[in-house]
């Protein structure tokens, strides 16, 4: 018996002792790829001291052997190649390195791991070829290498890896073409090759050979021609996303048939004809045709298909009426139907048994009235329905819709009143009913977040409400062409934060109210046309972000305040009124010619720069004899004079020589006005001095220039030498591009001097200095509020060089030091030294050097020359994800950026809460500095087809009002979503960069 006990233990020994050796080996092996990636701290547990190496970090073994199956060492700052010792890992069959930073092509040293089943480097820093030799990990099951820098083709050996079940080759580089041998991975169930410059190329028919396919994502891949006909034996495909190519022909019928689909993306392309009659694949749960050139009816089947949630037809030409059966959906949440031609009535059960959240059927043809039933499952957030015929009363079920966030309605023919309850919604922000038939009185209680405010072109009547409850979110009050009476209560001047107050037209009386000045934020005002009396309040001298004014038609009477010229103004309008007196001398200009038509007790100083109105000085020449004793006393002051300006005159001499030298001939420089100017090119010169020196870069130096109670910032650009071609460049962009913008939101340059040493720019001082002051330098800190509205103000200032100004305006240094913030922490976009107009929206423009600051550059600066708008984008980008975390863009430390600091911290799923500036950071301000962090992560997403267009960011950020009923629980935080910022589909790709994560359905 021990004989046979003996030999059993022997045998063994033998049979485990080569395990322990294995096992021994890997140890050794895993030092030696920890010394490969230069011991970098986050293994700082691969050490013998700190037990066996199966609990290392990332570290996973065979249970029975020890021997290491698998190294996971996601977001772990490894850099550098990959050692050459990794596949001394015999039994390796998973290799896990998303985002890190290893560099080089493809590691051709894994070819020795002949185990490897799942190999995932997505997120790194590879660049080159996908080898064609790749066929050699014959044992792979899924290859992910999104997110890096791969080019060229992928290469037709990618068809030999017969066991490939998942591909994943997203965001990178791909420039070439995709091989037919795409077709011979009969095992593949996911397919990605979304985000890639592809040359232009019709979709592989051979992709529809791939029977167990469930998961097909090709969108942005240069796609044109038709959908192919193959795809319809796809029969276990559960999601096809081609959305974002320039895919032309009709919708083929067989995709609706496929019995397991449940996602169909084919938004953003050229598809044209009709939506397929025949659909029977009832798994359908979201449908996005939207952005396309298709036509016809919306068939009926659509009705039947009991598990859609989400159907986007926008932005096509489809007409006819909905489906009555519509009405009886249980599980529609999203329905998007504007900018089409659809007529007749809505099914009026529309919401009765499903949850309707977004309803936009704006920019349509229908009629009728708008359903009653649309919140009945109590999640509606927004109803966009304007630009239709809808008639009617507006529905007062909406009223008790306690989520409603947005109501958008204007230009219809609703009529009876505004139903009470409705304004007074707690979750309100949007309100537009303008340009309807709306009658009676207006409510007086106000939702207390409402931002927007819009009631124009209706037949409302009586007094405004006196009581009206002040909201602080209150930005937009627009009530012209109505028939509103009585006097302009006080009580409007309690929303502190308009920014436009628009009350002409209506039959407004009395004074304007005194304290109007309170409203430190006011852009535009427009009190014309109305039965005003009094003076002109001189506490319009008090909004210091005034840029149109318009009083004209009124009975206002009395003097123009004297200090109304101090406002910068683009509009003024003070015509048919009975105002008297001297138009102020700041006013007294071509510029504001026609601002001050029939008032005929008015008069100018100089009648030639207003030739409507006349002299103030009277007619004829009316000489007065000088008295005697008056004469000598003359005589005496100018001999006085005449002796102490002797005395000055060597002083006078001195001073000049050494200005002639610093300054060249002054008599030679020449001035160029944007605005009316209060000083002279001498009072400019005078100020330039060290004590008035405030800052000084590459380019030249930045004077505070007093002028009286004010300033002015003078941007000197080189000085003691004759300015070179490179400079003058520099010089005439910035004047060419800040000439001709017109927005509050932009730094004004108010004139240009120049001559044949110097050049000097002159702006509006900004007396609060840049945002980066505010934010890294700053014993002030500069609170959520504050920083919010500094997002918005600078988003909208891009927006408008982007899309408003003819060319557009690329600024190419966008930064937290370019935008300056005035007294009222306005901000201002400056510093144009770099801009160039552009001849297209959206046309790359080709430059000369790589330009920008280190941390706001895009990736395509370092590999491109032609850059565009989303180039602006993206530093615009890194601007939000400083607001939102405090950190700087680039500390120069060797550290990781902001950009890839957020990027880990939001891929390793951290809660958002500890991203954000623990200086400011209150859950009651969550919500909207989680949105504006995620905002900051889209906007610099790798590829520029990934960012949203400035229209889009200004648009989310307007839908992220502060509201503190929505504040998110700091650990109750859900993956981001595009819903999450935008109810745009066209930015469901931000997480494309999740890696393995890819597949998941909140990828999408």
């Amino acid at each position: 018996m021990a004989r046979t006990e003996l030999i059993t233990t022997t045998t063994l020994l033998f049979l485990i002792l080569p395990f322990f050796a294995a096992a021994d080996d890997d140890v050794q092996t895993l030092l030696s790829i920890k010394q490969g990636f230069n011991n970098p701290p986050s293994l700082l547990s691969w050490n013998t001291s700190n037990g066996p190496h199966c609990n290392w970090t990332g570290v996973a073994c065979a249970p029975a052997t020890g021997a290491v199956t698998a190294l996971q060492l996601t977001s772990q700052e490894l850099h550098g190649e990959l050692p050459d010792t990794i596949c001394d890992l015999a039994n390796l069959t998973v290799l896990d390195l998303t985002n890190n930073y290893i560099s080089g092509g493809f590691p051709s040293v894994l070819y020795r791991c002949n185990q490897l089943r799942h190999l995932n480097l997505s997120q790194n820093l590879l660049v080159g070829a996908i080898p064609d030799d790749i066929a050699r990990l014959t044992a792979l099951r899924e290859l992910n290498l999104s997110g890096n820098n791969f080019t060229g083709d992928i290469p037709r050996g990618i068809g030999r890896l017969a066991s490939l079940e998942v591909l994943n080759l997203q965001n990178n580089l791909l420039n070439g073409s995709v091989p037919p041998e795409i077709g011979d991975l009969q095992n593949l169930a996911v397919l990605i090759l979304a985000f890639n410059p592809f040359s232009p190329a019709e979709i592989r028919p051979e992709i529809g050979r791939l029977k167990r396919l469930s998961y097909l994502y090709l969108r942005y891949m240069n796609l044109i021609g038709p959908i192919p006909e193959s795809f319809d034996t796809l029969t276990v495909l559960e999601r096809l996303d081609v959305c974002q190519n320039q895919l032309t022909g009709s919708i083929p019928a067989g995709i609706l048939r496929l019995p397991n689909l449940k996602i169909l993306y084919l938004y953003q392309n050229k598809l044209t004809g009709e939506i397929p009659r025949q659909i029977l694949s009832t798994r359908l749960e979201e449908i996005d045709l939207s952005q396309n050139l298709l036509t016809g009816t919306l068939p009926p089947q659509v009705a039947s298909l009991e598990n859609l949630t989400v159907l986007y037809l926008e932005e096509n030409g489809l007409s006819g009426e909905l489906p009555p059966e519509m009405g009886q959906m249980k599980r529609l949440v999203d329905l998007k139907l504007f900018t089409n031609r659809f007529n007749g009535s809505l099914p009026q059960d529309l919401g009765r048994y499903s949850n309707l959240r977004y309803f936009e059927v704006s920019m349509n043809e229908f009629s009728g009235e708008l359903p009653k039933t649309l919140c009945f499952g109590g999640q509606l957030q927004l109803i966009s329905a304007y630009t239709n015929n809808f008639s009617g009363n507006f529905p007062e079920e909406m009223g008790r819709c306690s989520t409603l966030q947005h109501v958008l309605a204007y230009n219809n023919r609703f009529s009876g009143e505004i139903p009470a309850d409705l304004l007074s919604l707690r979750n309100l922000q949007t309100l537009m009913l303008g340009h309807n038939s709306f009658s009676g009185k207006l409510p007086s209680i106000l939702s207390p977040y409402l931002s927007r405010f819009e009631i124009q072109n209706n037949n409302l009547s009586g007094e405004f409400p006196s009581n009206f409850s002040a909201t602080m979110n209150l930005q937009v009050l627009v009530a012209s062409w109505n028939s509103f009476s009585g006097e302009i209560p006080t009580r409007v001047t309690e929303f502190q934060n308009l920014t436009d107050l628009l009350l002409d037209h209506n039959r407004f009386s009395g004074p304007i109210p005194l304290n109007i000045g309170s409203l430190r934020h006011l852009s535009n005002l427009d009190l014309s046309t109305n039965q005003l009396t009094g003076d002109i309040p001189t506490s319009f001298t008090q909004l210091p972000s005034l840029n149109s004014l318009d009083l004209s038609d009124n009975h206002l009477s009395g003097a123009i305040p004297p200090d109304l010229g101090n406002l910068k103004l683009s509009k003024l309008n003070l015509s048919n009124n009975d105002l008297t007196g001297k138009v102020p001398g700041a006013l007294d200009g071509p510029a504001f010619e026609r601002s001050f038509l029939d008032n005929p007790g008015l008069c100018a100083s100089d009648p030639s720069l207003i030739q409507t109105l006349r002299s103030c000085s009277p007619p004829g020449d009316k000489t007065q004899t000088i008295p005697p004793a008056v004469l000598i006393a003359i005589l005496v002051v100018v001999g006085i004079l005449t002796l102490l300006s002797i005395g000055f005159a060597a002083a006078l001499l001195r001073a000049y020589i050494l200005q002639r030298r610093d300054f060249g001939d002054y008599a030679s420089w020449k001035l160029t006005s944007f605005q009316k100017l209060s000083f002279t090119e001498e009072d400019i010169r005078r100020g330039l001095t060290v004590n008035h020196l405030i800052g000084q870069g590459g380019t030249g130096k930045v004077y505070r220039v007093p002028m009286g109670d004010s300033a002015v910032a003078v941007k000197r650009i080189w000085n003691g030498q004759k300015v070179g071609r490179k400079n003058e460049r520099l010089f005439e962009a910035e004047v060419d591009i800040l000439g001709r913008i017109r927005h509050s939101n932009v730094v004004k340059l108010l004139c240009s001097i120049s001559g044949d040493d110097s050049r000097l720019l002159v702006y509006e001082f900004m007396g609060n200095g840049s945002l980066h002051r505010w934010l890294h330098s700053s014993d002030s800190i500069l609170d959520w509020p504050s920083r919010y509205r500094v997002a918005v103000g600078s988003a909208q200032g891009l927006h408008y060089m982007h899309h408003d100004c003819s060319p557009p305006v690329i600024h190419r240094d966008v930064k937290s030091s370019n935008i300056l913030l005035d007294e009222e922490l306005k901000p201002k976009i400056a510093d144009f030294g770099l801009a160039r107009l552009i001849g297209r929206s959206g046309e790359p423009e080709t430059v000369s050097v790589v330009a920008g600051s280190l941390g706001y550059m895009a990736p395509e600066c370092a590999y491109t020359m032609k850059v565009n708008e989303k180039s602006d984008v993206y530093s615009f980008g890194v601007v939000l994800l400083e607001l939102a975390t405090g950190r700087e863009a680039h500390n120069g430390g060797g550290e990781m950026n902001l950009v890839d600091w957020a990027w880990q911290h939001f891929q390793a799923e951290k809660p958002l809460a500890e991203a954000m500036d623990q200086r400011i950071y209150d859950p009651f301000v969550s919500e909207q500095m989680f949105a504006v962090f995620k905002l900051g992560l889209l906007c610099t997403s790798k590829l520029s087809a990934d960012r949203p267009p400035m229209n889009e960011v200004v648009d989310i950020l307007l839908r992220h009002e502060l509201h503190p009923d929505h504040a998110k629980s700091v650990d109750g935080e859900k993956p981001l979503s595009s819903r999450d910022v935008s109810p745009l589909l066209c930015h469901k790709s931000l997480r494309s960069q999740w890696g393995s994560k890819v597949v998941d359905d909140s990828f999408v």
